[in-house]
């Protein structure tokens, strides 16, 4: 169904997310606000965390998805629902229906990580795999539900959905009264739409800010043409956000509402996220940290007090220790470098030694030493260097070229 800007707002309103605040009492926690004395330098003025990371299930997703399935009649909940998704949507549909005593089959990617798998079906749904993409899943998902009578419970499109997911503002505004600027991520645009209008409601001076990856932005031109649109094969790390049309519901809300969607790269993420592990002690997923990314991007452009929403923690422990290299190598303190040497005895020795003279710390070393694209006495070295910054990761690279090393970009 889809609605108009008025219509959003007439279904969605302060009254609607206060009633879902108490209908989560007992279920959804409310999640800690936590200072960042680091970021807060950087911007200028106090910033605060506020770590949705730590709610149950990992992510804000369980208090949208309780309040629409508590919402259902009798009936619907008799005939079960169905939900499509990667991971933080699935683990909040599954705890709020075994809380509710309602049956629920989520259809996941074949290729979705492991721990979401799993924790999806510990929390008691009927997990099914379907589609390499999210859009064949959610094609799946909906066929279902139309073969069943089960009920779709869509991630973001639904106003009760967008009720529960702003009942995150009602907190930021109880524990952060003075708040300036909200940062938040924004996917289909349910957590940004709820943030808004609880917020905007009370303090309609407080600057709302949404934060999408710069590969998978579909609000940003839908915003411009005045409708959604469809950004074609959206491509990020960020899962969370990674939706390719805004969804009608959200949308109206986040145009009349948010007052402005920035973009993120992939190296400001990745960056974000390692600020996260190591300044705020927190494990967060990409897209959780998406607005920590745009407070890096541009500190100075935030009034404060500011809050950033860190929506959610499940990151596959496989991807973060790729995102984690990655950020490492966004701020040059990690280090890849290929190079050819003579293949005679102490020539690997030789380069560790090159190597120890300006203290880069060595963590992989790859000698190859029969290669067709090698010289009868070549060798090729591949070297992994935690370095402490651009300009060190420079200098290493220098002083191997000094020392008559070929160094292959």
């Amino acid at each position: 169904m889809s609605y108009s800007t008025a219509d959003s707002l007439r279904h969605v309103t302060l009254d609607d997310v206060r009633g879902a605040q108490k209908m989560l009492t007992d279920v959804a926690r409310v999640t800690a606000m936590e200072g960042s004395r680091h970021l807060s330098q950087l911007v200028g003025s106090p910033v605060h965390l506020k770590c949705e990371n730590l709610q149950r299930t990992g992510s804000f997703k369980l208090r949208g998805a309780y309040v629409r399935i508590a919402g259902l009649l009798p009936e619907e909940r008799a005939a079960g629902v169905v939900a499509a998704s990667a991971g933080n949507h699935a683990q909040g549909v599954a705890l709020a229906s075994s809380l509710l005593g309602v049956h629920s089959t989520v259809f996941m990617p074949v290729g979705a990580p492991l721990p979401k798998i799993s924790a999806t079906r510990e929390y008691g749904a009927e997990v099914r795999l379907h589609g390499q993409v999210v859009d064949e899943t959610l094609a799946a998902a909906q066929q279902y539900a139309a073969e069943t009578g089960a009920v779709f419970i869509h991630p973001f499109d639904h106003p009760d959905v967008i009720a529960g997911q702003g009942t995150v503002g009602l907190e930021i505004l109880d524990q952060c009264p003075e708040v300036g600027t909200i940062v938040v991520g924004i996917g289909g645009g349910g957590l940004a739409a709820g943030i808004a209008v609880a917020v905007k409601t009370v303090r309609p001076d407080v600057r709302i800010v949404g934060v999408q990856a710069s590969g998978a932005a579909a609000y940003p031109p839908s915003l411009a043409a005045g409708h959604p649109v469809t950004v074609a094969n959206p491509a990020t790390m960020a899962d969370g956000i990674k939706v390719g049309r805004p969804g009608d519901v959200p949308f109206a809300i986040v145009e009349e509402l948010v007052d402005e969607v920035r973009t993120v790269s992939e190296d400001q993420l990745s960056a974000a996220l390692l600020l996260c592990l190591e300044r705020a002690k927190m494990v967060v997923e990409p897209a959780g940290a998406s607005p920590v990314a745009a407070l890096l991007a541009e500190p100075g452009s935030f009034a404060g007090p500011v809050v950033a929403v860190l929506s959610g923690g499940n990151v596959d422990p496989v991807l973060l220790q790729r995102v984690l290299r990655h950020g490492m190598a966004a701020q040059g303190r990690y280090l890849a470098v290929r190079l050819r040497l003579t293949d005679r005895p102490g020539a690997l020795a030789t380069l560790l030694g090159v190597l120890s003279a300006v203290d880069a710390n060595v963590l992989d070393v790859s000698h190859i030493r029969t290669d067709p694209r090698l010289g009868l006495t070549e060798a090729e070295v591949e070297l992994h260097l935690e370095t402490k910054g651009p300009a060190h990761c420079a200098e290493v690279g220098d002083s191997l070229r000094e020392a008559g090393y070929t160094v292959i970009d």
